[in-house]
């Protein structure tokens, strides 16, 4: 039996080392619930299997109505801008595994460095089927009528054409920033496998993001006929340059080695599409000022 002195000094190390983002999600969880559409509040990864630490994610599935998924994922960018104080819009996440839903990543400062706010948005035809294949904890469950046919439909077609529209330059260059917040985790905590799959990531988001701009009608998948398409002029071929300069850099990257590649792309898009960075200035400054408290 531990006598007290043991005692406060386990609750001290407990309190220490309990995950910062435990406020944030209860004022997330609290935020999405006042939204009548929504009928289910769970969280999944480290945090619902009890193994998070300061570094980890904030994952919520999000159950919504079926008919209001579209209404809902639509007004989502200014719900977290403006109620949770997200830095930058959503990211379409492309990593996570397909659920039925739609999956979209956020980046919020608390308590002086940035959090990432993972939210998988789920029609609520789908949640008995995540609850029985994905471990969540759930935070709110209100009873709902069964969705009709026509809006499961709905849900379906609108997560369908979410996923598969073209990305935006804008959306090519928040990818590069939420990724470069995944490797700095990655990094700290040694994981290199991962590491080096988020790197490639990057390097990709890097390649789509210069076709984006410069080769948009592209009839070649992938890496292809990247030098023919793209270094027809000064401005592809710097860009080119800059792709070479990334994928030719260390196969696992170190911290310098990750910010070195967001000040590479943010010229990148200064340089080849400046548009996107329209709003965004003053967040991508602020950015790089987290990025360097990692």
């Amino acid at each position: 039996m531990p006598t007290l002195d043991q005692a406060l000094h386990l609750a001290e190390l407990a309190e220490a080392n309990r995950p910062a983002q435990l406020p944030l999600l209860t004022k997330l969880a609290e935020t999405l619930a006042v939204s009548t559409a929504i009928t289910h509040l769970m969280v999944r990864g480290s945090l619902a299997h009890g193994t998070a630490d300061r570094l980890s994610d904030v994952d919520f599935v999000v159950g919504i109505h079926d008919a209001q998924l579209p209404a809902f994922v639509e007004a989502l960018d200014d719900l977290m801008s403006v109620e949770v104080g997200a830095l930058l819009p959503g990211w379409r996440d492309t990593i996570v595994a397909d659920l039925g839903g739609v999956g979209v990543v956020f980046l919020i400062p608390y308590e002086g460095r940035l959090h990432q706010i993972d939210l998988y948005l789920a029609p609520t035809s789908r949640i008995p089927h995540l609850q029985a294949t994905v471990v969540t904890a759930t935070l709110l469950d209100r009873q709902s009528a069964p969705a009709t046919r026509e809006a499961i439909v709905l849900a379906e077609r609108f997560a369908a054409e979410f996923l598969a529209r073209p990305r935006t330059c804008t959306e090519l260059l928040i990818e590069h920033m939420v990724l470069a917040v995944l490797l700095h985790k990655r990094i700290k905590r040694g994981q290199q496998f991962v590491a080096y799959s988020e790197w490639h990531r990057l390097h990709t988001a890097t390649k789509d993001l210069i076709k984006a701009v410069l080769a948009p009608a592209s009839r070649f998948w992938g890496w292809y006929q990247l030098r023919e398409e793209i270094a027809l002029t000064p401005i592809g071929r710097a860009c080119l340059a800059d792709l070479d300069t990334a994928i030719t850099g260390p196969a696992v990257p170190q911290a310098a080695d990750v910010d070195t590649a967001i000040d590479r792309v943010l010229a990148l898009v200064d340089r080849t599409c400046p548009e996107a960075l329209d709003g965004l200035r003053e967040a991508a400054t602020a950015y790089r000022t987290y990025l360097e408290l990692v």
